[in-house]
């Protein structure tokens, strides 16, 4: 039996790199001055320094071979990743002497080029849903600079997220405390991955806790109370919600598959460090700051908006301005039957 966390079977017993082979599709048109491509990208793979190179089998056209390359590493290793990367180079300079091309697939191959398709993808997709998300919080809090710094709150909980993957299993740091038998490179999926949820999860925490400071901020508090007002209230919400989230994406961690447990370990302390650190440590700081200046909306900007009026301050200046809305029992009965 293999030990846990390895391949059974051939993989077992063999090199780390027979579990994840190329294959490389050479047509075999050539120059009559040349030798034949796939002798050629023999040649040239065995210069790279493989584990074992299959001599080319051919199809029953005879226009294409295709040679199994087995690497001396695992299929997830960086050195197999620079192997494959050197076979596309020169099965390059085979197509510009011979015209014949050189595909290269396999395990470590379509990661690569998947890999290549989230990391193209990653900045469109986070533009979108920060700049969605940023006007939204604009209508809603009528600020500019409550947004932005929502918004490069999440950033800095992703970036300090991934940074903690990385160093724990990647780089192997703490890795027996989470049960990380094997360092490797950090899946392609998992930034797009936590993007999507922590950013729900982060525009959550900054709702309710910002919604109760704007709430007191409008009905005539100074920004410095409208902050110690809105925390005592919204911060108990928050813990409670960033408490059941680690709670449940901690769970995960105890899989015993790999990937499970990156992404539990991923969101939990995503969730750690957005709710307690960004949140409720740093934005409060932040508001206080700023004080006035964090509510400020230009004029021009405040009359194109939609006004939402989430904190009711159109029905507080009604209560305010109606007949009897003030002192004695007249103001009583006024207020009841609005």
């Amino acid at each position: 039996h293999a030990p846990r966390g390895e391949h059974y079977g051939l993989a077992a017993g063999c090199a780390p790199g027979l579990t994840g082979p190329r294959v490389d599709a050479v047509p075999t048109h050539t120059r009559p001055d040349r030798p034949p491509p796939p002798d050629r990208v023999s040649e040239e793979i065995e210069a790279i320094g493989v584990g074992a190179v299959i001599p080319p089998a051919f199809n029953k056209a005879g226009d294409t071979a295709t040679i199994t390359v087995i690497p001396k590493d695992r299929p997830s290793s960086h050195a197999t990743e620079e192997v494959v990367h050197s076979i596309r180079d020169a099965g390059a300079d085979v197509k510009a002497d011979t015209g014949a091309e050189v595909l290269v697939t396999g395990a470590t191959a379509m990661n690569i080029d998947f890999s290549q398709k989230m990391n193209d993808a990653l900045l469109p997709y986070l533009a979108l849903v920060v700049g969605l998300a940023f006007l939204l919080l604009m209508l809603v809090f009528r600020s500019i600079l409550v947004p932005l710094k929502a918004a490069l709150g999440f950033l800095l909980s992703v970036v300090a997220a991934l940074g903690a993957v990385v160093a724990v299993f990647q780089w192997g740091w703490l890795g027996s405390l989470f049960g990380v038998e094997q360092t490797g490179p950090i899946m392609s999926m998992m930034p797009i991955f936590m993007v999507g949820v922590v950013f729900g999860l982060a525009m959550d925490y900054e709702v309710f806790l910002v919604t109760r400071m704007r709430e007191a901020y409008v009905h005539g508090e100074s920004p410095g109370q409208a902050i110690v007002t809105g925390f005592k209230h919204g911060a108990r919400v928050v813990t409670a919600a960033a408490v059941i989230m680690m709670a449940v994406f901690s769970g995960f961690i105890g899989s015993s598959e790999q990937m499970i447990k990156m992404i539990g370990f991923s969101l939990a302390i995503a969730v750690f460090f957005d709710a307690f650190v960004v949140r409720m440590a740093i934005v409060p700081a932040v508001l206080a700051l700023l004080g006035k200046k964090a509510w400020w909306l230009p004029g021009w900007l405040d009359r194109a908006l939609p006004n939402v009026d989430v904190e009711g301050e159109k029905l507080q200046k009604q209560l305010t301005d109606e007949p009897g809305a003030e002192g004695g029992e007249s103001g009583e009965r006024e207020l009841v039957r609005v």
